[in-house]
């Protein structure tokens, strides 16, 4: 999507330094162990196409979002626009692009990640039609860290 002041294309491994910063300044954004940018490519590769980025005319970035999918559902990940560039229309073009993509390639649903303190972001996704589901929780494992969930066998 393009427009007079921004245009939204498919993000590039070399746009992650940019991304990165801007998530880094973002309000509501929380960054981990795997938002390395070797993890970052790795994700792109994955899911060609489906994350974007917004940039003005003279190609600074201003806003990215992760897209991604399993084969069954769609994920996006780390929605941001830059705070002087919001109430533009760019969180929805990224998203838009997203979802296209995830349509394009068969997929149904689309489940996103938000901090319960994140008000602001609540109040983005549910105007745009976007549900919270209240049955059900996230649950985590590092498995990086050493876990290894049901190592420990047979307990019969």
């Amino acid at each position: 999507m393009s427009c007079a002041c921004f245009q939204v294309r498919p993000m590039t491994v070399a746009d992650i330094p940019a991304a990165l910063a801007l998530w880094r300044v973002t309000e509501g954004m929380g960054l981990g162990e795997s938002d390395r940018p070797e993890r970052l490519a790795a994700f792109l590769d994955r899911n060609p196409g489906a994350s974007a980025v917004a940039v003005l005319g003279d190609g600074t970035l201003v806003g990215a979002v992760l897209c991604g999918d399993d084969g069954r559902r769609g994920c996006l990940h780390h929605l941001a626009v830059a705070r002087a560039q919001r109430r533009r229309g760019i969180a929805r073009a990224l998203v838009a692009h997203g979802i296209e993509s995830l349509k394009a390639r068969g997929i149904e649903k689309c489940n996103l990640f938000l901090f319960a303190d994140n008000v602001e972001g609540g109040r983005f996704w549910q105007h745009e039609g976007w549900v919270a589901r209240g049955d059900l929780t996230v649950m985590q494992v590092n498995v990086a860290g050493g876990a290894t969930p049901g190592a420990a066998g047979c307990a019969c």
